[in-house]
């Protein structure tokens, strides 16, 4: 086995989709020609969580995913199709959600302060007069209690020697010697290390760490080393006894230290293969110090989906927008950089409020205005976080924008800007970790749903500030991966993206057809409409892009994009007359409106079809790490989760890959049609050249395309083997497709491996060499 993969094939194992039946699946995935096997989190997680992100024990394997026993089936079927394993793992935060399934947070619960698990959680005891605060009431303490909501129950239990006290579905212990009062609740409550809160005091009054805005979600202190190793004993045994081979960490960004972090996490697992979820900003580079191999691989999506978009289209879709809201009585749009502000802002105000307020508690003196300058200067914070003392620039950009921005905080600003920039203090290394929630909450899950022009512009780790890549652009930052994080991960669909990589690919054709996409969008907002014009398109898009799709999935989407959007209405305070709107457009896009959308998606299908065959290529051959998210060898087209984590039909891809196996062997070339094997030819053939001729992906030299249709090209000699991919089908046709548009090689012979077509060295013209597909790999023949 490698210690590092040539590529990886992502797996959601949950409760219906275990790790013993995983196992099964493990000979299709070496038949598909993947490297890895990389599954998502299996520590034991709350009841029915469909992800695994919210971890309540990190003593075992989650039961209801195959357990201990499920992950050493897998691990075996996994070595004998020669297969490698990375497992994501979640260091930043566990499960709260449930209590009395986290012995850790049930016994802080029960004991307080004096628990022995009190110290792995980052609780503000002083703010909360010693007890841990919980939101989880529908109204005061008082109103409840009039109510009569709380029951008590005595009774001793094995983890609840007093007893336990229910709200509704929320189970509590009671601290040592206080269930025999339990004829007085008001007293009886007053004597727990905890207080019971309105839910609404979440975003102003917790005094618990957490994860972005998820109450639920508690983070624990990994930087203490003895937390580290209690919550890493089974972690580290995976990879000590070849269960595992590599570890993805999730959300490092939260962590009090991440280069520490990872520093320690290497030590443990001797130097294993490791990427982390990091998102980069425009221009920002990974810290080349951090002992990892990479990101997971939202920089290299965002390059391959902007080397597809015409930024002249992309123009005309701000000038829609901009009629969009005048009809709807909006505001003008604002420049990205004013909007994010704008949207992080409102979250250091609203939602993360206490986060905030945890900051002025750090402070080491007394500054006034504190709170509105914090909120501010993470407001303007141009990344995710620093990394002190790296990122010092960082800081001074922020408090350069905020005070221009804020001059009446001028003062306050100054005296923040060095104690942010200390990293022995407390309150630098909690603005760090803050600065990503709010980044995170305030762009990823606002503001991408409020910038609507065009939906393959606003995915996870994008800036829809730079809206396209010219092809030389584009091989530059290729060139850049391959000198600097060779090992990388690069992906186009993950558990997390908003929309999956063949719903971006068929609406960056909207691009090229702004003037028709504009009357076909008025076509719909027609027959059905919220009023919102920004947001019925970014609707619209998404039954356009994921069509044929139900009316229940597209409402999913539309109540989880208004929401998040926070325009009109919002997940704490749904507006129920504007979601009458969405309810509207969900049920015309099967009705009313489904005759013009299936005319407009049967007009640029084929030139999406094209896009992601391009940008499977590009991802599949470039530089890094490719990974396939499960069921994207056929055409995938998922919204935003839970909707890309629907079950996989791993029997019917298995069948299909046989049949494409056999009929290619016969000479027969798949058509590119709604089944998908076209897809599926090309993720075969690309992985399978990368885990068995690893030789040919070495090194990557730009090749010369010339004549008149050349900007329509991506091509790329990867060291032996040619890519060739098409770019901007929409406009290839208007030029009269690829004429004399020639590749220029070299003299040596060269195979198509898509065809089986053999081309005798020298330049080849597109027109023969893209003739069956829009995407070619030539392998030169010795």
């Amino acid at each position: 086995m490698t210690s590092r993969p040539d590529s990886t094939y992502r797996l959601q194992i949950t409760s219906s989709f275990t790790l013993e039946e995983a196992a099964t699946v493990t000979g299709y995935l070496h038949r598909l020609g993947a490297d890895w096997a990389y599954l998502s989190p299996l520590l034991a997680a709350t009841d029915g969580s469909g992800h695994g992100y919210d971890v309540v024990d990190h003593s075992r394997i989650d039961d209801s995913r195959g357990g201990a026993a499920g992950l050493a089936a897998f691990s075996a079927a996994a070595r004998a199709e020669g297969l490698g394993i990375l497992v994501d793992i979640v260091p930043n935060h566990v499960g709260v959600a449930a209590p009395r399934q986290n012995p850790w947070w049930w016994d802080v619960l029960r004991l307080g302060r004096g628990s022995a698990h009190a110290i792995a959680f980052d609780i503000d005891w002083e703010r909360g007069h010693d007890k841990v605060r919980l939101p989880i009431l529908g109204g005061t303490p008082a109103e409840v209690l009039a109510r009569g909501e709380i029951v008590v129950d005595p009774s001793p239990a094995p983890d609840a020697p007093d007893g336990t006290l229910s709200y509704f579905e929320h189970v509590l212990p009671l601290a040592p010697g206080t269930g025999r009062h339990s004829d007085d609740i008001t007293a009886l409550l007053d004597a727990q290390h905890y207080e019971l809160r309105h839910w609404k005091d979440q975003n102003d009054e917790l005094n618990y760490r957490r994860f972005f805005a998820v109450t639920e979600l508690a983070a624990v202190r990994v930087e203490l080393p003895d937390v580290f190793a209690q919550s890493h004993e089974e972690i580290v045994r995976w990879i000590r006894e070849g269960l595992a081979d590599g570890i993805r960490v999730d959300h490092p960004d939260g962590l009090d230290d991440p280069e520490e972090y990872l520093e320690r996490l290497a030590d443990a697992t001797g130097g294993a293969y490791t990427l982390i979820e990091k998102i980069l900003e425009h221009g920002e580079e990974l810290p080349p110090w951090w002992r990892t191999d990479g990101t997971t691989g939202y920089d290299a999506l965002g390059e391959i989906d902007r080397v597809l978009i015409d930024p002249a289209g992309v123009d005309e879709l701000t000038a829609l927008d901009a009629r969009l809201r005048a009809e709807s009585g909006l505001p003008e749009a604002q420049e990205w950089h004013d909007l994010i502000h704008d949207t992080k802002r409102a979250m250091a105000d609203g939602l993360l409020q206490s986060e905030v307020r945890r900051l002025v508690h750090d402070l080491p003196f007394g500054i006034v205005r504190a709170g509105d300058a914090l909120a501010e200067l993470l407001a303007c914070f141009p990344v995710y976080r620093s990394y002190l003392p790296a990122g010092r620039e960082h800081l001074r950009h922020a408090a350069e924008e905020a005070a221009r921005r804020r001059p009446d905080l001028a003062s306050a600003i100054a005296e923040l800007e060095p104690l942010l920039a200390d990293p022995d203090l407390p309150v630098a290394r909690r603005f760090q970790q803050t600065s990503g929630a709010i980044m995170a909450k305030g762009v990823e899950d606002t503001a991408f749903y409020r910038h609507t022009r065009l939906g393959t512009l606003t995915e996870v780790g994008g800036d829809p500030s730079v809206t396209a890549l010219s092809a030389p652009q584009f091989h530059t930052a290729q060139q850049r991966r391959l000198a600097a994080w060779p090992c990388s991960m690069t992906t186009l669909s993950t558990h997390d993206t908003k929309r999956s990589e063949d719903v971006r690919t068929r609406l960056a054709v909207l691009a090229e057809v702004p003037e028709r996409w504009t009357d076909v969008l008025d076509e719909l907002r027609g027959v059905a409409s919220t009023g919102h014009g920004p947001l019925d398109s970014l609707l619209w898009q998404a039954a356009v892009g994921a069509w044929p799709i139900s009316s229940d999935r597209l409402l999913a989407y539309a109540q989880k994009a208004a929401r998040e959007a926070s325009e009109s209405t919002a997940w704490q305070h749904p507006d129920a007359e504007f979601e009458k709107g969405l309810a509207a457009i969900a049920d015309a896009a099967n009705g009313a409106a489904k005759p013009i959308i299936e005319r407009f998606v049967g007009e640029i299908v084929g030139h999406g079809r094209s896009n992601s065959l391009s940008a499977k290529v590009l991802q599949l051959t470039g530089p890094g790490v490719p990974d396939v998210y499960q069921g994207s060898e056929l055409w995938d087209l998922s919204l935003v989760d839970p909707d890309n984590r629907r079950p996989v039909d791993f029997a019917e891809r298995s069948r299909m890959l046989a049949e494409l196996d056999a009929a290619v062997a016969e000479g027969s070339l798949p058509p590119i049609d709604g089944s998908g094997a076209a897809k599926l030819l090309v993720t075969s053939r690309v992985l399978r050249l990368r885990r068995d001729h690893p030789e040919l992906f070495t090194t990557y030299r730009p090749e010369t395309v010339t004549g008149p249709a050349a900007a329509h090209a991506v091509a790329v000699d990867r060291g032996g083997l040619t890519v060739v991919a098409t770019r901007l089908p929409v406009g290839l046709e208007r030029v009269g497709g690829w004429g004399e548009t020639t590749l220029m090689r070299s003299e040596m012979p060269s195979i198509d491996v898509l065809t089986g077509r053999h081309f005798t060295g020298g330049p080849v013209r597109l027109a023969e060499l893209l003739e069956h597909y829009p995407v070619a790999l030539l392998r030169e023949v010795r």
